[in-house]
């Protein structure tokens, strides 16, 4: 299988934004976005999806978070399909369950080449020490508008809205990780009856 790696550059008058990722690492992670707790959610996806995910960001975090939060998630989306290519050979489908203390998330993801999002958290509270969690639907949704999958996020319970963000990220990098392995017996086709993803 040829190297799945991708590196994206994303530059407008609100923020500067680097991903370099390789779909086939160790889990291994560089961050320096100025947003201390996205970076704590980011390492959750390189570990848990056993991606090597280095992203660098310069944003207008003296308004707020929400431009380079939204915008880390459209150019991990434009690296992640550009790492994959065709899809073929891949599982196509991944979900996991993840637990932590008394949180439990689910992520399903399906890399149709349809964007969606259904994302399903009713965190307990607004922040998690400065950080808007609202933000995470904007991250969310910039990344599958632009990976073209279909994500499905559900916190189906917690009480410490920190541990309800820690399972949906975990999930998703686990799922991500189903997703994206080769399938011996797919061979070099591609994971639709249409034939093309």
């Amino acid at each position: 299988m040829a190297a799945r790696t991708a590196t994206v550059t994303r530059n407008t008058l609100e923020t500067q934004i680097s991903v370099e990722l390789n779909l086939d690492g160790t889990g291994a992670s560089d961050f320096d976005t100025g947003i201390p707790f996205l970076e704590h959610m980011l390492d959750q996806v390189a570990r848990h999806g056993m991606v090597d995910l280095k992203i660098h960001a310069k944003g207008d975090l003296h308004i707020d978070d929400h431009h380079t939060v939204e915008d880390i998630g459209i150019t991990l989306g434009q690296a992640i399909a550009k790492a994959v290519g065709d899809k073929k050979g891949i599982n196509r489908y991944g979900h996991a369950y993840v637990p932590l203390d008394e949180a439990l998330s689910r992520a399903v993801i399906d890399f149709s080449g349809r964007p969606g999002l259904e994302m399903h958290v009713d965190f307990t509270r607004g922040q998690v020490g400065n950080f808007d969690v609202d933000l995470f639907f904007e991250f969310f949704q910039g990344f599958v508008n632009h990976a073209q999958v279909t994500l499905h996020l559900d916190n189906l319970r917690g009480v410490n809205s920190h541990h309800q963000a820690e399972t949906i990220f975990k999930a998703f990098g686990r799922a991500l990780r189903m997703a994206l392995t080769a399938d011996a017996r797919m061979g070099d086709t591609t994971p639709s009856t249409k034939g093309v993803l």
